[in-house]
């Protein structure tokens, strides 16, 4: 079997060979990519159709917050008890220091009596060891009176004992004896001073760890009190009790929620963002709060970064007095700007950039009788608009409805008789 062999015309070297193949296989490619002309013709009345503008555009993002007050203090049982009395109701406004309810707590009153028995008896003992240092001195002061009188006396008897030993009246040891007597008196006082200033110092030791001791009981004591009067919880803030959780004779533990006080005089935006915006967002960003159809300017006021969810949470404050009035709990729109004002082209949001994943777009004839699919850039949105970057000319044309029905199709026709 011969087989014939092809000879080129030209011969071709292996670089140009190459190109060539290279050059071939794009065009293939190209024409896989691009799909089949294919026409459908479509009710006018069934589409929307959008204008390409050039316009102010800032990027935005709406979230839900809810209006809460700007501050809110919760009211726990600092000290457990039983609850005795309600003084309120819930929803009831009240100010600082008012009684709430009572707990009765019959630990608490049995600590404080005993406190004030530990106190009473400390009082005591001070009380005698003052009187035992007055009764000292007074003893000494007795004592020493009666040295100085006996010392007088032996002194006085002492001198005359000498003159008559001199004129050898009495006998040397009769006059010795006097002396001797006189000697241990001298010093039996000095001993007794001496004696006598120990004992004071060690009372006055006494004296001071007995003040130090009352003083301490007095401390524990005001303190036993004090737990005493948590019993009586009290508002601490001028505002409404939003929430009661207590019952007569219910149980409450220590620490346990009795409930919570809202300051009304501020209220801020609470709400929760996706994760996405996380870097996106900081303290100061503005953005506009709509309640009943009325714009509000509001600023992020703080930023929790942690995460929940997939959420993560902000707080608002108002940057202007409300006009409309709010309960709390109220759920509001926010539209949150991402971006400063620029004047960039744009398209109303529409069910056309689901259905092309924002890549291309049916561009209406300048005649108003047929649109074309085009290649499209879009970018940011804000809520309502749509930013285009490339593809689109101020002042063109798009069908901006749903493209489920005529998806398949590079040009449309439209029908004005349906």
């Amino acid at each position: 079997m011969n087989i014939k062999l092809f000879n080129w015309p030209i011969k071709l070297n292996r670089k140009w060979l190459v190109v060539i193949i290279a050059v071939v296989s794009v065009a293939a490619f190209g024409a896989w990519q691009t799909p089949t002309a294919h026409t459908e013709t479509i009710a006018v009345s069934t589409l929307e159709v959008a204008a390409v503008v050039e316009a102010p555009f800032r990027e935005q993002i709406s979230i839900r917050g809810t209006y809460v007050p700007d501050q809110s203090v919760y009211l726990d049982a600092i000290e457990g008890g039983r609850v005795e009395q309600l003084l309120v109701e819930e929803g009831q406004l009240v100010t600082k220091g008012q009684p709430l309810l009572v707990l009765s707590n019959t630990s608490l009153q049995l600590d404080v009596i005993s406190r004030e028995a530990q106190i009473s008896e400390q009082l005591n003992n001070l009380q005698d060891t003052r009187l035992a240092i007055q009764q000292n001195a007074l003893s000494l002061k007795q004592e020493l009176a009666n040295y100085d009188y006996q010392i007088k006396k032996l002194q006085r008897k002492n001198k005359q004992n000498k003159v008559l030993l001199g004129k050898h009246l009495i006998s040397e040891d009769e006059y010795q004896q006097v002396a001797d007597e006189l000697n241990y008196l001298l010093v039996a006082r000095e001993l007794t001073i001496e004696s006598q200033k120990v004992d004071n110092e060690q009372r006055k030791i006494q004296l001071v760890q007995l003040e130090d001791s009352v003083e301490q009981l007095n401390k524990n004591l005001k303190f036993a009190r004090k737990n005493l009067d948590n019993l009586v919880v009290k508002a601490p803030i001028d505002g409404q009790l939003s929430s009661l959780n207590a019952e007569l004779g219910e149980s409450k533990a220590q620490g346990e929620r009795l409930g919570q006080v809202d300051n009304l005089a501020a209220f801020k935006v609470e709400s929760s963002i996706d994760e996405f915006y996380l870097n996106n967002v900081y303290v100061g960003l503005s953005g506009t709060a709509y309640i009943n159809n009325s714009a509000v300017q509001v600023s992020v006021d703080k930023i929790y970064s942690q995460v929940e969810n997939g959420k993560f949470k902000i707080e608002l404050k108002f940057e202007q007095p409300l006009t409309e009035k709010l309960r709390r709990g109220q759920n509001l729109t926010v539209a949150l700007n991402l971006s400063n004002e620029a004047e960039v082209l744009q398209l109303p949001l529409g069910g056309f950039i689901q259905d092309s994943g924002g890549q291309w777009a049916f561009v209406v004839s300048a005649d108003g009788k047929t649109a074309q699919r085009r290649a499209i850039t879009l970018g940011r949105e804000n809520g309502t608009q749509v930013e285009v970057v490339s593809g689109l000319a101020a002042g063109e044309s798009v069908i901006v409805s749903p493209y489920k029905e005529f998806n398949n199709a590079t040009v449309i026709n439209f029908n004005f008789d349906s």
